[in-house]
């Protein structure tokens, strides 16, 4: 079982304001510290987000660089990647593969995928679609 995720950002204040409302639709907490931010929900991996130190910003993120491809979660159902796709869109985040939603990986496979603020590729999937 994994037990955490964490993630440096370019600019944390940026990302807190992506990572807390997407998470919560996903039923996870905020719990700000000192060093960043977690998001917690009971019996599951936690994500915890740091600012990068300057000396390491220039190289940037980009998921098709040996890494971190995309993370992918799990929704309660269908009409709740409907709501976060209309989430994203609505707050001004980038939509991958808008075209092709909700099946852009293929029939019967029902999930949205955007982008953070520093392009890292999240997916939300439906429920019986993995």
């Amino acid at each position: 079982m994994l037990h955490h995720v964490e993630i440096y950002v370019s600019d944390i204040e940026r990302s807190v304001c992506f990572w807390t409302p997407f998470m919560q639709q996903l039923g996870y907490e905020a719990d700000r510290w000192s060093g960043g931010m977690n998001y917690v929900k009971p019996d599951h991996a936690y994500f915890c987000f740091l600012q990068a130190p300057s000396e390491h910003l220039g190289a940037g993120y980009h998921r098709k660089r040996v890494g971190l491809n995309h993370l992918a979660f799990k929704a309660t159902s269908r009409a709740q990647v409907d709501q976060m796709a209309a989430w994203v869109k609505a707050a001004g985040y980038t939509v991958l593969y808008e075209a092709e939603y909700p099946f852009a990986s293929g029939p019967g496979y029902y999930a949205m995928y955007c982008e953070d603020p520093d392009r890292i590729k999240v997916e939300v999937v439906a429920p019986g679609e993995d």
